[in-house]
């Protein structure tokens, strides 16, 4: 009897070590919105204060020199859900303007030329709708340009979307982080009563404008001689830190944090000037301080805490999470599956990054060469920018010259000094990396839009 007893004894352990082996990962997706890439205390800054971020660094796999391919909001996100680039899944601006190309699509579709921008999301496919085949709920909170929650797959949500009233991009979503955690907390809480896997898509309107943090935070920078627009800047990345601190908490106390993959990015950078908005070569723009981003993957247990040299780009998220969750795609992604080396530390057998930049008004909204505006290259260290004569829109900084821009990251993070003369085999050695990425063959590099040589004024209200 004491045998029978022992052997049930082992066999039970082994029986639920190897269903907790196989039960999927929760999936939880910390998006940044409008957050300059230095804007961290991990990352260097020397005033503002992210002390839940730099202690979610040390518990992950962190790349700072982490990218995302096109470095504005919509887009974004868009490769984000879809893991496909911008040129692949037709979404390349934030909002369709009305050109004759945009009315005949939406003539010939018979709806509004917003109703089918956002069926883009219909034809590339969405992660919730993979990983539901797999089990699992979602929720959407925060950003979200297209439509309600339910076009993108996620089970539960916050925004109504497009058509309702402020459903541009996120109508009661952009409460989150700022009006309190409860709608996450309540979603994680009742997933982890039902044993249900689950996806989180956290993406707060912070540090983006509105500049409203709370006056504990602003009057902490004015305090130390900080300028009021700066300063009012600072005190938001500090409170996002402060939302993200208070959901990776929720996690830990929730008894999930050695079953839970924690992606951290930030869809597009931002340098905040003294009169308000944003400076050049941030917010939109393909240069460093646009598109670069720090990327983190927190799964203790399974992924070690590294600080890791090689480059990333947030295309790999989708097929790394559709590994770790062995859920599947409906076609092979662009990006790459990082699964293997992030469990491993092995190095990321890949040097070599691409992204393109597309004007915020989108002018075709059924052909993305319409708005193309610059493509890019890093191989290394070094980074070749191509300008093209796509149409800008009414862009606040369009592009001024159509050479190429040729920069060593290294000696030059801050993109001063234009080797791109100096270099000449080397821009046409990564022109060629570039042309195989894909042709566009509808634009010129080299140039730009006519209509681009005088910058034109951008509406009051700024690109969200």
């Amino acid at each position: 009897m004491k045998i029978i007893l022992c052997l049930l004894s082992f066999f039970l352990i082994v029986t639920t070590a190897t269903a907790a082996e196989s039960r999927p990962p929760n999936i939880v997706l910390i998006l940044s919105d409008d957050q300059g890439y230095t804007d961290y205390g991990f990352m260097g800054h020397p005033e503002i204060a992210t002390p839940n971020l730099d202690k979610l660094a040390k518990e992950s796999a962190v790349f700072r020199r982490g990218y995302v391919p096109t470095a504005l909001c919509r887009p974004s996100l868009m490769t984000l859900i879809t893991g496909l680039y911008s040129h692949q899944n037709k979404t390349t601006g934030n909002d369709p303007v009305g050109t004759p190309a945009n009315k005949a699509h939406a003539e010939k579709a018979g709806k509004d030329a917003r109703e089918v921008l956002i069926s883009h999301i219909d034809q590339a496919g969405a992660l919730p709708r993979w990983l539901a085949k797999k089990g699992y709920v979602s929720h959407q909170s925060g950003k979200w340009w297209e439509g309600s929650y339910q076009r993108g797959g996620f089970t539960e949500g916050m925004t109504k979307g497009f058509p309702n009233r402020g459903g541009r991009h996120g109508d009661a979503g952009l409460r989150i982080g700022r009006d309190g955690m409860e709608p996450v907390f309540d979603f994680i809480d009742r997933s982890v009563a039902a044993e249900k896997p689950f996806f989180v898509w956290y993406a707060p309107f912070m540090p983006h404008t509105p500049h409203t943090p709370p006056d504990r935070l602003f009057e902490k920078y004015i305090n130390k001689g900080v300028q009021e627009r700066i300063a009012k800047y600072y005190a938001m990345c500090e409170w996002f830190d402060e939302t993200c601190g208070a959901l990776v908490n929720h996690i830990d106390d929730s008894g999930i944090k050695e079953n839970t993959l924690v992606l951290y990015v930030c869809d597009n950078g931002w340098i905040q000037t003294e009169q308000g908005s944003y400076a050049p070569r941030s917010k939109i723009s393909p240069n460093e301080f646009g598109t670069r981003t720090p990327i983190m993957f927190r799964w203790p247990g399974t992924i070690p805490a590294a600080d890791r040299p090689e480059l990333c780009s947030s295309i790999d998220f989708v097929p790394t999470i559709l590994a770790a969750t062995g859920a599947k795609g409906p076609h092979d992604f662009p990006g790459l599956n990082l699964f293997p080396q992030l469990k491993t530390g092995k190095a990321i057998e890949r040097d070599t990054l691409f992204g393109e930049s597309f004007a915020h008004d989108i002018a075709d909204i059924e052909n993305p060469q319409a708005s193309l505006l610059y493509r890019w290259v890093i191989r290394g260290h070094d980074k070749l920018l191509l300008t093209y004569d796509g149409a800008p829109g009414k862009m606040q900084y369009p592009p001024e010259g159509g050479e190429p821009q040729l920069y060593d990251l290294k000696g030059d993070p801050d993109e001063m000094v234009n080797l791109a003369s100096k270099k000449p085999d080397l821009v046409k050695d990564l022109s060629g990396l570039l042309t195989d990425w894909y042709d566009p063959t509808e634009r010129q590099s080299g140039k730009v839009f006519a209509a681009a040589a005088k910058p034109q004024r951008e509406s009051r209200r700024e690109p969200r």
